[in-house]
């Protein structure tokens, strides 16, 4: 089972890694198919730094932390798609949703919940050796 765990967050930071790549190489395009779009240099900028960043490191740290059986590095990626999925719900109570919203959601809660998983059937420190 837990070959099988590893295996999926493997896969799972090949894809996020790759979409990173795909927002570096073609921002315009790849935003458009997360329903994003840019305005000017600016935006596209911003698409390539932010969101190649974010899926950039979801995707080293997954590839790292399954390769090396190193349960505490699924932490950070695991940390970021917590955050994504509260800003999602966050706007979905405060401005509504649209078709197709709940969809990246549920792309972060699985993710989620596979680190979560991933962590702590990998080897790993206790969260108190980390901190201090």
């Amino acid at each position: 089972m837990r070959t099988l765990l590893i295996g999926l967050i493997f896969v799972a930071g090949m894809f996020n890694l790759m979409l990173g790549i795909g927002f570096l190489v073609d921002p315009a395009g790849t935003a458009a198919s997360l329903g994003v779009s840019s305005t000017g240099p600016l935006g596209l900028a911003t698409l390539r730094g932010d969101f190649t960043g974010f899926f950039v490191v979801i995707g080293l740290c997954m590839l790292r932390g399954a390769w090396k059986r190193n349960g505490d590095v699924l932490l950070v990626p695991a940390a970021l798609f917590a955050i994504a999925f509260t800003g999602r719900a966050v706007t979905a109570a405060l401005n509504g949703t649209a078709p197709g919203f709940y969809q990246p959601m549920a792309f972060e809660a699985v993710q989620f919940a596979l680190l979560v998983l991933g962590w702590r059937w990998v080897p790993h420190h206790k969260v108190g050796e980390l901190t201090g």
